[in-house]
């Protein structure tokens, strides 16, 4: 599993997961209850699994909002790929259709699948929302 320090926002009912330059709202369903009420303006770690990030374009059009990463490495696995990726000093790791055109060395857009989110409390890396 991938694990970003991010500090939590809330923008009227919406919360946002926010690191660098970025504001990842956060799904409805992993908020409800106030769930996230008590850690506004405090620092959680969030967690997407590698078969949750994408490079292909029919999700990138369809997400919420997308992150420009630098691939680092490429791996084929036969099925799949593995792109090591960074977005803004966060390494990630994405496992991929093996159709994907990510060369080492590109800036490529990727995405989440924000519904498969995970929000850890930081202290005590207990569970808060998965």
């Amino acid at each position: 599993m991938n694990f970003i320090n991010a500090t939590v926002g809330k923008e009227g009912d919406k919360y946002t997961l926010n690191f660098d330059k970025y504001k990842i709202p956060v799904p409805a369903d992993k908020s409800a209850g106030g769930k996230l009420d008590a850690y506004v303006g405090k620092e959680v770690i969030f967690g997407i699994r590698p078969e949750h990030v994408h490079d292909e374009a029919e999700e990138i059009a369809k997400a919420d909002m997308t992150f420009e990463a630098n691939v680092d490495v490429t791996e084929l696995m036969g099925a799949e790929i593995y792109l090591y990726v960074n977005i803004a000093g966060q390494s990630i790791t994405a496992r991929v259709d093996p159709s994907s055109k990510a060369k080492v060395g590109d800036t490529i857009k990727i995405c989440f699948s924000l519904d498969k989110l995970h929000i850890f409390d930081k202290d005590t890396e207990q569970i808060i929302t998965n």
